[in-house]
């Protein structure tokens, strides 16, 4: 692991120290696209409403890729990412609306999805059973049991690959702090403490309203058991909606905690417990505007995450971010930036990702879309190893959601640190997976 960290920096160093957003970068990266079409990656882009976009940059920004087709249930959408892609690949993708019969396409390689959460497992499987390399977009899961089924999957499927797209995993500051970590920079860590806070506003309450015409409604339901369409769910606020989203620590928390996990070197908890609520506004958000997870590991480490969605007071100046304690100092890492501390408080380092990503809106677009998809492209050209592969991706996801369930509980959760499952609780069992509209079951 260590070994193939730093072959990553050298060549990350060489080969995205051109890449950039502008004119100049979108011409080189389409002259390579000319260059060895047997080597080509013709990828499909599923739900392109909002991160979806991102997705389309960094494939456009990629060596010797092709964006063949857009699918989205929105025709607006759709026809915005594909005249976003033929500006940046002059090539114009074609629109599909049903995934199952864009993943049919003989010439697909790759597929790359930002739908809603709810359809994150289904859509990969799909693509798995169709021959598809998949980067699917944190959370990988609706549900506990959703990612034992990506895990199985990982194994039949052993030819192809999948990884999920929490991207500071391959922000080149999170991979030298990694190995500073490892090699005893601040000492023995055994806390991680990750945050989020945002300023969201009230959703409002929902009426029931006509199904627009721009919208296929039964298909953005999918695998979700059906609703009467309400004028406040699409496109952002599904999010708060058990029914299709997974709440504020999966959209977001999902990238701090792993990173917390990930410089602990932890996997499953012995103990997790939640406490928070719907504080800030009375609207039909069913989630949490305020959470606060607790993680207890074997070996006395733990991870805490602090999630505010509509307080957006900050800590170290930052809305998001994650902050290591070990036994001979600290370090704070988020997506630009690496600083480690000693224990007077002294400053020992401070590393700068070379280009910056976006942190606090909806679409998070940077330079580490590009190298997280490079990364992808290299797995399955070359065998390089995943940065964040999907059964250790489900893990950080897994995560979320048990504290979400201890959050619903009302209790702390004893869990089996071999396998994530809870133990003693058949209550919150019974969260560990979903029921899904007749007919959409996932499956491996």
């Amino acid at each position: 692991m260590d070994q193939s960290r730093r072959d990553f920096l050298k060549k990350a160093a060489l080969g995205t120290a051109g890449i950039t957003l502008g004119a100049h970068g979108i011409q080189a990266s389409g002259m390579k696209r000319m260059q060895g079409a047997n080597d080509r990656i013709n990828f499909g882009v599923a739900g392109v409403n909002g991160r979806g976009k991102a997705h389309v940059r960094a494939i456009a920004e990629s060596e010797n890729t092709s964006i063949g087709y857009i699918c989205d249930v929105d025709r607006r959408a759709a026809e915005e990412a594909a005249n976003m892609a033929e500006k940046l690949t002059g090539n114009r993708p074609e629109i599909i609306e049903d995934f199952r019969k864009m993943v049919e396409k003989k010439d697909l390689d790759a597929v790359t999805t930002a739908a809603p959460d709810h359809w994150h497992t289904p859509m990969t499987l799909m693509a798995l059973q169709n021959g598809k390399h998949v980067f699917v977009e944190k959370p990988c899961s609706h549900n506990p049991r959703e990612g034992e089924l990506l895990t199985k999957a990982k194994k039949k499927y052993s030819n192809l690959v999948i990884q999920m797209g929490n991207q500071q995993r391959s922000a080149l500051t999170s991979i030298q702090a990694m190995q500073d970590i490892r090699d005893g920079l601040i000492g023995e860590v055994y806390h991680g403490k990750a945050w989020y806070a945002n300023q969201r506003g009230p959703i409002g309450m929902g009426q029931r309203a006509p199904v627009p015409d721009w919208l296929n409604w039964e298909l953005w339901q999918g695998p979700a058991p059906r609703r009467e369409y309400q004028d406040i769910w699409v496109h952002y606020n599904w999010h708060w909606y058990w029914n299709w989203g997974t709440g504020e620590i999966n959209n977001n928390g999902t990238h701090e905690i792993d990173i917390c996990r990930w410089a602990l070197g932890v996997k499953h908890p012995t103990m997790v417990n939640s406490a928070g609520g719907r504080y800030h506004y009375n609207d039909d958000w069913e989630f949490y505007d305020t959470q606060i997870a607790n993680y207890q590991f074997e070996g006395g480490k733990m991870i805490t995450w602090e999630g505010r969605s509509c307080n957006p007071f900050r800590f170290h100046d930052r809305g998001r971010g994650a902050t290591i304690h070990g036994t001979k100092g600290t370090i704070l890492l988020d997506r630009n930036n690496y600083i480690a501390w000693d224990l007077d408080n002294n400053e020992i380092k401070h590393k700068k990702e070379g280009e910056e990503s976006a942190t606090m809106d909806t679409t998070g677009m940077g330079s580490l879309d590009v190298k997280h998809m490079t990364n992808f492209l290299n797995a399955i050209r070359e065998g390089e190893e995943l940065h964040s592969p999907i059964d250790e991706g489900a893990i950080s996801n897994h995560l979320c959601h048990l504290g979400n369930i201890s959050q619903e509980m009302g209790r702390a959760l004893h869990i089996d640190p071999h396998t994530g499952k809870i133990m003693g609780d058949g209550q919150a069992m019974q969260m560990w997976g979903r029921t899904y509209e007749p007919g959409w079951e996932p499956k491996v």
